[in-house]
């Protein structure tokens, strides 16, 4: 049987990465640039990583020293990876701590083939819970560092429609939903997600938010999770790529640094809605929420995916 050809084929890289230490972010940036220009060499039309990946994930603690991880998008590290995303000629998603001249974030930048950056995506669910039972202070103190982003919003990658959240912002069906409606086609994640002492029952659901915002909105989920222990933090790896009716097309090492490829077909979404057509059978009109008011505008038959009709 011959096998069908991809209409709109679209090869991501989802590289997942260990533990960092507190003056490793030299040899984390020499390492983007190697995973960047590998991935160019590989065919990839896209690459990303973990949350806050080039720095300890120090928002599990207080720490005044924590200043120095934070850096900005014209400072020289993201210089250094944006002059690799042009020689690779790739599209890339690269988390980071950003100090952005006014604010803190947990931001993740986008860059096209060219090196340009088409978007700075900055997590807009910041959490906070300083859990008794949780050995080591781990916990996330990310609302006493980070300040929160204000846009959902998709960017055209390749042709492509992309987009970014972090790690918590899956968690709120909201936020997939409202990328969904303007058009995306693929929603990155950066994350970090670890086991505290309910270890079992953590590693148990981990896939069940990521496959969920994907089945609901007939996208692709590529979520690129930390692993391995880092000081009290146990991160659980198995990174996941999802495809639009909530399979796992691919699982990451859940011990060991890992890299996923695998080339996507962007048309299957069409076919994912139209075949489950959560689109025609929405009801705006019952949901009482400010959210989803703007949802209901959104959806029109002139929107981006009134062409599933």
């Amino acid at each position: 049987m011959m096998e069908k050809k991809m209409s709109r084929p679209f090869k991501v890289c989802a590289v997942q990465t260990g533990a960092v230490g507190p003056n490793d972010l030299p040899d984390m940036v020499q390492r983007t640039c190697a995973e960047i220009s590998r991935a160019g060499s590989e065919g990839c039309d896209i690459i990303s990583f973990p949350e806050l990946y080039l720095s300890p994930f120090f928002a599990n603690r207080l720490d005044e020293s924590a200043r120095k991880y934070f850096i900005s998008i014209s400072g020289p590290e993201m210089e250094k990876i944006r002059d690799a995303v042009a020689k690779a000629k790739i599209n890339a998603v690269v988390p980071f701590a950003e100090y952005s001249g006014v604010g803190y974030h947990n931001s993740a930048a986008v860059f096209d083939r060219s090196g340009s950056l088409v978007q700075i995506y900055r997590k807009t669910h910041i959490p906070a819970y300083f859990p008794t039972d949780r050995p080591g202070g781990t916990g996330s103190y990310e609302k006493l560092y980070f300040q929160p982003g204000d846009q959902l919003k998709t960017v055209m990658l390749d042709g492509v429609s992309v987009g970014v959240l972090i790690c918590y912002d899956r968690l709120f069906p909201e936020a997939s939903r409202s990328l969904a409606l303007e058009g995306a086609e693929v929603i990155i994640i950066p994350i970090s997600y670890s086991n505290y002492s309910d270890a079992d029952h953590r590693s148990g659901i981990w896939d069940v938010p990521i496959r969920s915002r994907a089945y609901e909105n007939g996208v692709f989920v590529v979520a690129c999770n930390r692993v391995g222990v880092e000081g009290v933090r146990q991160h659980i790896g198995r990174s996941l790529i999802v495809d639009p009716k909530g399979a796992i097309l691919l699982e990451g090492d859940g011990a060991n640094e890992d890299r996923l490829s695998v080339t996507l077909d962007i048309d299957s979404t069409r076919d994912a809605r139209i075949n489950f057509p959560w689109w025609r059978d929405r009801r705006p009109d019952l949901y009482r929420t400010s959210s989803s008011e703007k949802f209901g505008r959104s959806w029109r038959h002139d929107a981006p995916d009134s062409s599933l009709t």
